[in-house]
C-alpha cells in the first residue's frame, strides 16, 4: 500500500461513517505525524489532507519548519494535540491553529496572555474517568465557562476526549455520546467566545465510531502509513 492509497481509503471511510450517521457534519480529517518524519508527513500532505498535527512542542517545531514552504503555498492548518505545559505556549501557540487539549483555566489564561490572534482550542474533556487522563470532567467544564469566555484570545469552539484503548466499539460510542450531549449543552448556554460547535473525537482505531456519534474532527495517525516501511 502507498501513502496515497491509505488517504483515499481512509477518505472512503469517512465517507462511509458519514453516511450512516444521523449527523450530517462535515469532517476535518487530521494526519498525526508524530511518528515519522517531514518527508511521509509531506507525502500525506500532497496526496490531499490539509491539517496536520502534533503532540508536542518540539515536533510541532520541527515539522513546521520542514513543512513551511506547504504552509505558505497551501491551506495548511496546524494542529497543536497533546499536552502543553504553560512556560512552553509562548514558543509555539502563535504558529498553531488549533490547540486540542486545553486542560486548565491556567493554562487558558497563558494562552491568551502570549497569543497574538484567537486561537481556537478544544476543551480537554475526561469523560472516560480514567486516571491518567487528562481534561475536565463534564462538572468542571460547565462551571468555568464563564471564566473561560472572557478571555479574548481564546475561542472554545468545542470539546475533546479520548476513548481508552482497550474500549470496545460499543464503549467508544457510548463515550463519544455523551460529549456530543455535554458540546450541545455548552453550545446552548451561549457563552462569549465558547461557540463549541465541534467535536474532536476518534483516532485510528475508533474514527468511523466517533463520526457516527458526530465528530467533526477525526485525529489519524498510523492508518496513513499502514504498509510503508
Amino acid at each position: 500500500m502507498s501513502i496515497a492509497e491509505n488517504v483515499k481509503n481512509i477518505l472512503s471511510n469517512v465517507d462511509a461513517a458519514r453516511a450512516a450517521s444521523s449527523y450530517s457534519n462535515q469532517v476535518s480529517v487530521i494526519a498525526v505525524t508524530k511518528y515519522v518524519g517531514a518527508d511521509l508527513a509531506r507525502e500525506v500532505l500532497e496526496a490531499g489532507i490539509s491539517h496536520i498535527a502534533e503532540n508536542r512542542t518540539e515536533l510541532f517545531l520541527e515539522k513546521y519548519d520542514a513543512l513551511k514552504d506547504l504552509t505558505l503555498s497551501s491551506n495548511l492548518t496546524w494542529h497543536l494535540i497533546g499536552s502543553l505545559q504553560r512556560r512552553k505556549v509562548k514558543d509555539v501557540i502563535n504558529l498553531v491553529d488549533y490547540f486540542h487539549a486545553l486542560d486548565s483555566v491556567k493554562l487558558a489564561q497563558e494562552i491568551n496572555k502570549r497569543a497574538e490572534h484567537v486561537i481556537k482550542c478544544f476543551l480537554e474533556i475526561n469523560i472516560s474517568g480514567e486516571m491518567s487522563k487528562h481534561g475536565f470532567t463534564t462538572d468542571e467544564a460547565l462551571e468555568n465557562l464563564t471564566e473561560l469566555s472572557n478571555l479574548e484570545n481564546v475561542q472554545i469552539v468545542g470539546l475533546m476526549t479520548m476513548a481508552p484503548f482497550e474500549a470496545t466499539d460499543e464503549e467508544c460510542a457510548e463515550i463519544f455520546r455523551k460529549l456530543k450531549v455535554l458540546q450541545m449543552k455548552i453550545s446552548a448556554l451561549n457563552f462569549p467566545n465558547v461557540p463549541c460547535t465541534e467535536l474532536s473525537m476518534g483516532m485510528s482505531r475508533d474514527y468511523q465510531v466517533a463520526i457516527h456519534e458526530g465528530a467533526t474532527f477525526v485525529r489519524i495517525g498510523h492508518e496513513f502509513f499502514r504498509g510503508i516501511e
